[in-house]
């Protein structure tokens, strides 16, 4: 058993984020009742199909009421929009959460929305995958995966400590950080990775029409698994990139800078730098495979 169970979790947005997390919340007998909402009756209708929830309504304060958990699963974008229409229906005391990956927006958005008798803690589980909708989720999605929650000044530890053990008992290992912090973290190890995913294939797009074909036809495994990226949410891809700006335009701007130095040693044929380059870039690449093999690795900031 989790320990930890809401009467009533409201979900707003049932994308692979909320069904997957429909779908570990019924599992893990997470919620009495599952109440979803979506703006989209298409998809609406899919998540009943697939029996997702309790309730079902495109009406996103009809969901949250008499919710001690409500998350929001949409574009970052979407966030502000979503808590003004709640906040006349939040319960007295309700833990209010949201999974998007730019958390100084979320904030900014949201914090002015919400009323003072709500829990507003921000979220997010790094998980996903390329595909979307109610259909792509599935409940293992947060296992052994992070889910950073980014609290703000005030906020209060038993719902702290409630929304933190809700994302352990869904699989997840948890840290808190400071927003501004969490966003930088996130612009180098997630969002420059699909932008530039984005951007090759773009490349690969403008080459002459010949050349363009057999890239196609001839792309090796690195070429597909690297540019796997690029076929995620383009709203959500887009509502990242205008809502975490600068700290995308940070680490871009290092990353060029970065790949200008090693056109110059392409171009000047300079062996010893691209050796030691190549060399020391896989020794950081075998850090990062090591530290996911340490499956059993404690959370660094909870405390």
């Amino acid at each position: 058993m989790s320990g930890i169970k809401f009467n009533r979790i409201a979900l707003i947005g049932i994308g692979l984020i909320g069904s997957s997390l429909a779908r570990i919340i019924r599992e893990k007998d997470l919620a009495g009742h599952i109440s979803i909402a979506t703006r989209s009756k298409k998809t609406l209708y899919k998540a009943r199909e697939l029996v997702l929830g309790d309730s079902y309504t495109i009406d996103s304060a009809e969901a949250v009421k008499d919710a001690d958990l409500v998350i929001i699963s949409v574009p970052v974008g979407a966030s502000g929009i979503v808590a003004r229409n709640i906040a006349n229906s939040l319960k007295f005391g309700a833990i209010v959460t949201d999974v998007g990956s730019a958390k100084a927006s979320v904030i900014s958005q949201m914090q002015p929305e919400l009323p003072d008798h709500v829990h507003f803690i921000p979220g997010h589980p790094i998980a996903g995958t390329e595909f979307s909708g109610p259909c792509a989720g599935f409940a293992e999605l947060f296992s052994n995966r992070w889910c950073i929650l980014t609290p703000i000044p005030g906020t209060n530890e038993e719902a702290l400590e409630k929304l933190n053990a809700f994302w352990v008992a869904c699989g997840s290992k948890t840290d808190w950080m400071d927003p501004v912090h969490h966003d930088l973290i996130l612009a180098m190890v997630s969002h420059l990775p699909h932008i530039i995913a984005y951007s090759i294939i773009g490349t690969a797009n403008n080459l002459e029409k010949a050349i363009h074909a057999e890239v196609i036809a001839y792309s090796a495994s690195g070429f597909r698994d690297f540019t796997r990226l690029s076929s995620s949410d383009p709203a959500m891809w887009r509502d990242i990139c205008l809502h975490n700006r600068d700290a995308i335009l940070e680490v871009l701007g290092r990353f060029s800078e970065d790949l200008a130095l090693l056109q110059r040693a392409i171009r000047c044929e300079d062996s010893d730098a691209l050796f030691e380059l190549f060399t020391y870039t896989r020794a950081i690449r075998q850090d990062v495979i090591e530290e996911e093999k340490k499956k059993n690795r404690p959370s660094c900031g909870n405390k």
